[in-house]
């Protein structure tokens, strides 16, 4: 099952409740064992989704939002294992993602998810040109550690795809993994304004949560963010969290390039 989400312009947030601000920029419920279940986000056309394989292997179903007998027909896709080792089947041929492990499919591939106790979240962008599918282990991708030695921002930063290292056609995506004593993401805040972002919080356990800011500078709003959950970020806006516990996120960009570099800081003196 895929189901289709509108967000708004950063007009839009204006009078906004908690509710619509949830209802538009949040994405619950992705994962229930047993099933694929997807998000399309009408932002840059990105699909999010869930697979919990439990006893039984799982293909994506419901596509007809995408117009489609395959979910990659035309399209790319980037995995992250949550939790317990499980495979992901591309084209007949296995991938064992342990946690935080990461698998990039080139477009016009057939998938399946395999595993009990495996989380799988998945992120796929359209494509016009493909790539071969590489598995990308989180320890093998060279670390890239940002240093916040006066506030507490520490952070870990794993680049999966990111315009670099192995080719995609426009996704990128990657996993973040906090210090113990941090509490803050994205810190100083930026935007994307030629892509869009979505943010996927893991590690924070059931009684934690992290608040997710997003918006435009002058017009800042805030979600408060359970695990698993997903944050949708639109070109316009800034993002940027801070947890109540330890926690990890996986953020994957979708648009117009693949410049991980190109991106706009965001002054926090400039926050409103």
């Amino acid at each position: 099952m895929i189901s289709v989400r509108q967000t708004t312009g950063p007009d839009g947030l204006i009078g906004a409740s908690t509710g619509d601000l949830r209802d538009k920029f949040l994405v619950q419920d992705l994962f229930v064992e047993g099933e694929f279940r997807g998000t399309y986000l009408a932002d840059d056309r990105i699909v999010v989704a869930g697979v919990v394989p439990g006893d039984h292997d799982i293909e994506p179903s419901g596509l007809d939002v995408l117009g489609t007998d395959l979910l990659l027909e035309r399209r790319e896709l980037g995995v992250v294992n949550l939790a317990e080792p499980g495979d992901v089947i591309v084209d007949g041929t296995p991938y064992r993602l342990g946690p935080l492990d990461g698998l990039y499919v080139g477009r016009g591939s057939k998938v399946s998810f395999r595993g009990k106790g495996a989380r799988f979240y998945l992120v796929s962008a359209t494509a016009h040109e493909t790539h071969p599918t590489v598995l990308i282990a989180r320890d093998s991708v060279a670390p890239v550690s940002i240093v916040d030695e006066l506030g507490a921002g520490g952070r870990t930063l794993y680049r999966y795809v990111w315009g670099g290292g192995h080719g995609s056609c426009q996704l990128q995506f990657g996993v973040t993994v906090l210090d113990l004593k941090s509490v803050w993401n994205t810190l100083p805040p930026h935007r994307h304004s030629r892509r869009t972002e979505v943010y996927l919080y893991t590690g924070l356990g059931p009684d934690h949560r992290v608040v997710h800011l997003l918006g435009e500078p002058n017009n800042t709003r805030h979600l408060i963010v359970a695990e698993e959950e997903v944050v949708i970020a639109p070109s316009w806006s800034l993002h940027m969290g801070a947890g109540t516990a330890p926690y990890s996120f996986v953020w994957a960009m979708a648009g117009e390039n693949t410049d991980y570099t190109d991106l706009e800081p965001v002054k926090i003196s400039d926050l409103r």
